[in-house]
């Protein structure tokens, strides 16, 4: 039992590590916390595809990734390019900011497009795949047959941080009702996305 309980607090202490770090996806849940918009879907987006993620690496699937650099290259252009994309938005969002209205309905767009933006951001980011396929995952196997306890432990941060941030992120909501605030959080996922997409496309 003790070395179950080991290999949980190590996969949540491994993986909280990982996933607090400023990156894309981050970004977009923070933005859409302070938002209000759609931030159930967008957690629960997240947190499913990171137990997908964490699975496969425990499973051993990350080995098998490994060994296709020419499959990683390819991850790596396509998230380079859509994080580029997505940076330019946000930098465009940041020259024409505008004060959130946190009395009306929801205004930042579709659910079908916040539901593929989360998506694309998660899944099209091959940090994710770093993260949780090869790294976990390595580290997952190091605790032989107690890598799922390790496993469950890793998902169960990735469901504290995504909530915590999603729904935590509300509590900023009186300090974004100034335009210019929406400008430096703009102005920051549109440096954090490009510096990302940049770095993905020359390392590819």
């Amino acid at each position: 039992m003790g070395d179950v309980l080991f290999s949980a607090v190590a996969g949540f202490g491994a993986t909280m590590a990982l996933i607090v770090a400023i990156g894309a996806q981050n970004a977009f849940v923070l933005r859409q916390g302070i938002r209000r918009e759609s931030v159930l879907v967008v957690v629960l987006i997240c947190i499913f595809s990171d137990a997908i993620l964490v699975s496969l690496g425990v499973g051993g699937v990350g080995a098998l990734v490994g060994t296709s650099p020419e499959a990683l290259t390819m991850v790596a252009l396509v998230g380079g390019a859509f994080l580029l994309c997505y940076g330019a938005l946000a930098a465009r969002r940041a020259f024409k900011p505008a004060a959130l209205e946190t009395g009306g309905p929801e205004t930042g767009g579709s659910l079908r497009r916040i539901v593929l933006t989360t998506l694309a951001i998660t899944w099209l980011n091959p940090h994710v795949y770093l993260d949780t396929l090869l790294l976990l995952g390595a580290i997952a196997a190091g605790h032989g047959s107690d890598r799922w306890a390790f496993g469950v432990g890793a998902v169960s941060a990735s469901v504290i941080w995504f909530l915590a941030l999603g729904f935590g992120a509300r509590l900023l909501s009186g300090f974004f009702r100034k335009p210019s605030s929406w400008r430096v959080l703009d102005g920051l996922v549109a440096a954090t996305m490009i510096g990302l997409g940049v770095a993905l496309v020359a390392g590819a």
